[in-house]
């Protein structure tokens, strides 16, 4: 597996990558692609970072984070579908870890409470319960 830095030409591909994410973890946001492609162009000129993940040169996942003051947050991470339960996600992550994340010691983010399969495989890397944000409907 190899990884590497995005640039505005994979805005595109990312937000296709992103608007599989939404679905996947059952967020509410209703950003079409076109929408999350201007999203991510924003982000990538600002304090975001994204590397794709490839894999016998396909690409097939990506990560999306931030530096913060003592810590990564990770805005997105994401694998394809056909590429899940292979192992791969496990080998992004370490690789991000070591190779880009390697000065940093805290790393965190927010993952929905009913996203069980996102929620155990974090877990499954060592990530442990923080804080929990609660809302309301008014």
């Amino acid at each position: 597996m190899k990884i590497h830095k995005a640039h505005n030409q994979d805005c595109q591909m990312l937000a296709h990558m992103n608007h599989q994410l939404i679905r996947d973890e059952g967020h509410r946001n209703p950003m079409n692609q076109a929408q999350l492609s201007r999203r991510m162009k924003k982000w990538l000129k600002g304090e975001y970072k994204a590397y794709l993940f490839t894999e016998r040169d396909m690409n097939i996942g990506y990560c999306l984070f931030r530096k913060e003051k003592g810590f990564i947050y990770i805005r997105h991470f994401y694998i394809e579908r056909v590429h899940r339960k292979h192992g791969l996600g496990h080998r992004a992550f370490n690789k991000m870890r070591k190779e880009v994340w390697e000065k940093t010691p805290v790393l965190r983010m927010d993952v929905l409470v009913d996203n069980k399969i996102g929620l155990n495989f974090w877990k499954a890397l060592g990530f442990q319960d923080y804080s929990l944000t609660m809302e309301r409907n008014n």
